[in-house]
């Protein structure tokens, strides 16, 4: 029941998160490609968001999120089922789907570290993928609060 109740609260994390993350992202690059900054009053439109190419490597991180954790949160509930059923072959075939979502996820992340050059974004995106390669198909070591914060600064960093 423990487990039950972690992978609902996990699956209600990511699932918003994923969500967010493309809305905020479709939202950005259609105000960027206006030309219109948007910004408090006062506030530079530069401020906590990142610049130069961020708008694609922002698109491609998102989308690249969103994709893994569709992926992972349905793999982690095919596992679940599995082994409520008593069923060990099919519980290890979706772990091994769920870790290869996260292992798409940490590859995709680090090639658009790579591909920003904003220092910011860079170094977000690295440590988002060094989250992620910490995260496995035990839903009880996954530490949403650290995920969901540094999913958070993404969509900051990508707001436009």
């Amino acid at each position: 029941m423990r487990r039950l109740l972690a992978v609902t609260a996990l699956l209600t994390m990511l699932s918003g998160a994923a969500g967010c993350s493309t809305a905020g992202t479709a939202e950005g690059a259609g105000s960027a490609a206006a030309g219109t900054p948007p910004g408090p009053t006062g506030v530079p439109a530069s401020a906590g968001v990142a610049g130069g190419n961020a708008t694609q490597v922002c698109v491609a991180a998102q989308a690249a999120s969103t994709t893994a954790v569709r992926t992972y949160v349905a793999e982690l509930g095919q596992m679940l089922a599995a082994v409520g059923a008593g069923d060990s072959r099919a519980a290890e075939a979706a772990r091994g789907r769920a870790e290869a979502a996260l292992a798409d996820w940490r590859t995709a992340l680090r090639e658009q570290s790579e591909r920003t050059d904003d220092p910011q974004l860079k170094t977000l995106l690295t440590d988002l993928g060094t989250e992620v390669s910490a995260l496995g198909a035990d839903v009880e070591s996954i530490d949403e609060t650290e995920l969901d914060r540094l999913q958070q600064r993404l969509d900051q960093l990508c707001a436009r």
